[in-house]
């Protein structure tokens, strides 16, 4: 795990090499997107950032994304893996709207997460993040990298700011970053690996899709309520958030597990109460802050915080107990 100490005390840069961008144009981009996602994109100022959701008309998710507005198009920022069925999921609903997705290869995500984020950024010629509010975006110019799109976007839970550039100049702007923050005075200013930003997804209890979740998964079921809009209007999978919603129906629910000891049990194993199965571990990381942690989708008879669990590894049970989320 490398750099997670410069995610706490000052930047950790990070490529996410598992994102692609993608452009949605056409007169009837809008009221589509709107229609097939969660999240208000009718409402989405020019220059807003967004988390979203595209479900199934049973709320089970398909895919989350964050989705930048912009005057002409809306850039849709999604897991690569988690792409193609997410696009031929929307695309059976084209029938004769003026909508076109436009993967754009070339282009790359750059995280910088930490506390003197904006300032990293600022000091290597991204002078507009400073002035950027939490969930905006805007265009800036640079030496090393020439046009960027940068927003202040909080996606492991913690101040970051996102980069959105030509993959081409990744590097050489990673190491202006690196070079220029360290004359502005920030201590700790160093390149992190996927291992880290996992620990800082898991500290603050934050669901991944396709990792934490499974095909029949609800939307709430995962936590993923800071990505839906309980005030739009209709959209698919709509009905099931909103029965969910009202009668507080859910049997399953996200919550984190605290593990005793050091060993790492696998993601996929059993987790028991009282010899009862009542979840999967999905996630499982060794915290610096918070020891050995994990998630699960648990039933409910487990939810009580401090509920005492077993996780069946190689033969032997691991004790461990419900918290709830998030960890740090």
């Amino acid at each position: 795990m490398i750099g997670r100490s410069a995610i706490s005390k000052g930047v950790g840069i990070a490529t996410i090499a598992d994102r692609i961008i993608v452009r949605i144009v056409g007169d009837d981009r809008l009221p589509f997107m709107h229609g097939m996602c969660s999240n208000d994109i009718k409402g989405l100022a020019t220059g807003a950032v967004a988390p979203a959701l595209i479900l199934t008309e049973h709320a089970h998710i398909i895919a989350d994304f964050f989705v930048y507005a912009e005057a002409d198009a809306l850039l849709m920022e999604i897991d690569r893996a988690l792409w193609p069925k997410a696009r031929a999921h929307l695309e059976k609903f084209l029938v004769a709207d003026d909508v076109e997705f436009e993967e754009l290869d070339v282009v790359g995500v750059l995280d910088l997460e930490g506390p003197a984020a904006a300032s990293a950024l600022a000091a290597a010629g991204g002078d507009a993040a400073p002035a950027l509010p939490l969930w905006r975006h805007a265009r800036a110019e640079t030496a090393v990298a020439g046009a960027i799109r940068v927003a202040n976007l909080p996606r492991y839970g913690g101040p970051a700011f996102t980069v959105i550039l030509e993959r081409e100049r990744i590097a050489a702007t990673i190491e202006a970053i690196r070079a220029r923050g360290a004359a502005a005075g920030i201590s700790e200013i160093a390149e992190v690996d996927a291992a880290a930003l996992e620990v800082v997804r898991v500290e603050h209890g934050l669901a991944r899709v396709g990792v934490d979740t499974a095909d029949k998964t609800i939307a709430l079921e995962a936590r993923l309520g800071y990505a839906i809009s309980f005030n739009k209007g209709c959209y698919l999978g709509q009905e099931t958030i909103e029965r969910a919603t009202a009668r507080g129906g859910l049997k399953k629910k996200l919550f984190g597990l605290r593990l005793e000891g050091e060993l790492l049990p696998a993601p996929g194993n059993v987790i028991n109460l009282d010899g009862k199965e009542v979840g999967r571990l999905t996630s499982i990381v060794r915290s610096p802050r918070c020891g050995v942690i994990g998630l699960s989708i648990l039933h409910h008879s487990a939810w009580p915080i401090g509920t005492r669990v077993t996780i069946a590894d190689n033969g032997a049970d691991l004790p461990a107990s419900v918290c709830e989320l998030p960890f740090a």
